[in-house]
């Protein structure tokens, strides 16, 4: 009998290769197989991944996370990790993908796919609700604002002329300008939003929004149209439907979406 050329032997390995791949799962597929969508988040970031009272996981993220899934027909199941190794955790396959305020950057791009974005942040100018000197960002010069001093708030409000008081985060900012001590605070919309939403009657407000605005996506690993397309459906869904209105409301008391 003849023995197979060793032409033969490599079509037949080629054929049985491009059968497998024919087979292979895509992402979606294979969320869909296994009935769970994996998300990886952080769980110490509220109000978008953190833990209640009771230590169940909850917040924006969270909610906007298992909304998604259930439009995907499966269950969201959540895996915590530090901020520092959460992105790469796609790498390693530990989850299907990342929902915790992961902002959408050409960087990122270029590695990862994203959704839609789902969420936006835009820098606003607080002041006490009894200031009516300030009222564009223009009018900080010469006045004291209260932000960390290598953050994009705090540029903004020096290159409006503000002298900047430094601080370690949004809560020091508040606490600084409703004492007195400094003018205003050029900060995160979204954490204004929560600030309020916990604390309705604080003596401060917001007269000037920057134009443009940072946005949060879906974070999953590149190469997958298909879930990726999935996701950005369910997201136009929950939005058709009220569900992420009824979402956004319960954590900021308004529309965050755009």
């Amino acid at each position: 009998m003849q023995k197979p050329t060793r032409t033969k032997l490599t079509v037949a390995a080629l054929a049985l290769a491009f059968a497998g791949a024919a087979h292979a799962q895509t992402g979606l597929e294979q969320i869909k197989s296994a009935g769970v969508f994996k998300i990886g988040t952080e769980g110490t970031y509220a109000p978008y991944t953190y833990h209640d009272a009771s230590g169940a996981l909850v917040g924006f993220d969270v909610e906007i996370g298992q909304a998604i899934a259930k439009r995907l027909g499966v269950k969201a199941q959540f895996v915590e990790g530090k901020w520092d190794g959460l992105i790469a955790g796609l790498d390693a396959n530990r989850y299907d993908a990342v929902i915790n305020q992961v902002a959408i950057t050409e960087a990122r791009k270029a590695k990862y796919g994203f959704s839609n974005p789902y969420i936006a942040s835009k820098a606003v100018l607080i002041v006490k609700t009894d200031n009516s000197a300030i009222k564009r960002f223009a009018d900080l010069k010469g006045k004291k604002s209260a932000n960390t001093l290598t953050s994009n708030f705090g540029k903004l409000a020096q290159a409006n002329g503000a002298e900047l008081i430094g601080v370690q985060g949004f809560n020091e900012s508040i606490d600084l300008l409703t004492s007195g001590r400094v003018d205003a605070t050029v900060n995160d919309s979204l954490s204004f939003l929560d600030f309020k939403k916990h604390k309705p009657d604080a003596k401060v407000k917001i007269v000037a929004t920057e134009n443009n605005a940072d946005y949060s996506g879906v974070i999953i690993r590149k190469g997958n149209p298909e879930l990726q397309a999935a996701i950005n459906q369910a997201l136009a869904n929950i939005k058709a439907d009220g569900t992420y209105l009824k979402i956004s409301r319960k954590y900021f008391g308004e529309d965050v979406s755009q």
